[in-house]
């Protein structure tokens, strides 16, 4: 007897089964939420500290020496 369309709980499911036969497990982590004001301030406050810092020219130095912009 055929069955109605799978609920998305079932597909889930179903996705999940196969990835745990792939040896996988799910992990759940949360970050800052980049979108609110407090996050933006934050962000900023701390790259004035860096542009302001004695060493800034070292440090950006550092940065462009390290970074790979050949896909940009």
């Amino acid at each position: 007897m055929p069955s109605g369309p799978k609920s998305s709980v079932q597909k889930v499911s179903k996705h999940r089964e196969r990835l745990r036969a792939q040896g996988l497990r799910p992990v759940q982590i949360w970050v800052p939420d980049m979108r609110t004001d407090a996050f933006k301030a934050e962000a900023k406050r701390q790259s004035m500290a860096v542009s302001r810092s004695a060493v800034a020219e070292e440090d950006q130095a550092f940065i462009e020496a390290v970074s790979d912009w050949s896909d940009a």
